[in-house]
This record gives structure tokens, sequence and C-alpha cells, in this order.
């Protein structure tokens, strides 16, 4: 190897040994210039983290887990139930309108238009009692008709179906 190739790799040497030392004195600045610096405090940063990892669902697997999807579907149930709807009204119109009027106007999923005497007679005739089992419980019709367990809304008491039921009824007699 000649001198001059000696001397540039001695140059060198030290220009990479020189810009490795900077880097490190960067990083030591920064570091220091960071652990001085005031930490933020969010009063509501533990709560965002709670929710954040919190578990979007529940799995239920076996016997135990059938058990449990159970007792959370009751619950849920009881708890749909304590809220009644619509103020706890049994006036039959009022039900309807705000809640039997968006299938039984338009007939969607094969319901039986209001005041409609040729789609309501032969349900009416099968019997009141039979009609308010069937919006109380829900009803799929060999025609494909469905009708959903107290119009889709569980916080319906049972008189507020009967009344809707009966207001229902009296409109195609």
């Amino acid at each position: 190897m000649s001198k001059s190739d000696q001397s540039f790799l001695h140059q060198f040497s030290l220009l990479i040994a020189g810009l490795g030392v900077l880097t490190l004195v960067l990083i030591f600045t920064a570091w220091t210039i960071y652990e001085h610096e005031p930490k933020e405090t969010d009063p509501n940063a533990a709560q965002q983290l709670s929710a954040s990892l919190a578990p979007n669902g529940a799995v239920y697997a076996g016997n135990t887990g059938r058990a449990a999807m159970l007792a959370a579907q009751e619950a849920a149930a009881k708890a749909a139930a304590a809220q009644v709807a619509y103020g706890g009204t049994t006036d039959g119109k009022t039900i309807y309108d705000n809640l039997c009027h968006s299938c039984h106007t338009a007939g969607v999923a094969g319901a039986p238009v209001l005041g409609n005497k040729t789609m309501w007679g032969p349900r009416i005739a099968e019997g009141l009692d039979t009609l308010i089992k069937h919006a109380t419980d829900g009803y799929k019709g060999p025609d494909g008709n469905f009708m959903p367990a107290k119009g889709g809304n569980p916080s319906l008491n049972d008189a507020q179906v009967k009344a809707a039921v009966t207001w229902i009824v009296d409109q195609a007699k």
C-alpha cells in the first residue's frame, strides 16, 4: 500500500470516528433535553387506555358459555322491559303511530296493511287472542310473512301490545 493510500485511510478513519462521536453527543443531548421537559398529564389518559383495551364483545363456548350467554340475554331483556315504551301509554293509536305504522302502512315483510279488510279478515277469524300472541311472541307465517316479537320493541309491555293489536283490528272491521 502506498503512503498516500495509508494517509487517506487514516484521515477517513478519523472522519468516521468523529462522526460517531458527534452522533453519540447528539443522542445524549436530545435525551437530556427530553428528561428535563415537563410531562403532560391528562386526567382521562388512564380511562381512555382502559377503554381502548377493553374487549368489544364476549366469547361464549361450551355449556358454561351457553349459560353465560343465556344469562346475558335474560339480563338484557329485563333491562329493556324495565323501560316501558312511549311513557307507558296504552293508547293503541299512539303505539301504532310510533311503531307499527312503519310495517303496516307499506305491507313490509308481508304485514297486513292497516284497514285492509281482505288482508285482515283471515287473521281476525283466528281470534284476537291469537293475534295478540303473535304480536307479543313474534310470528313467521307459512307464506313468508314475518312479525317480530313486540313489533321489534322489547320495551313494550303486554298491555301495550294488546292495546295496539286491538286498535289495529278495530280499523279493519
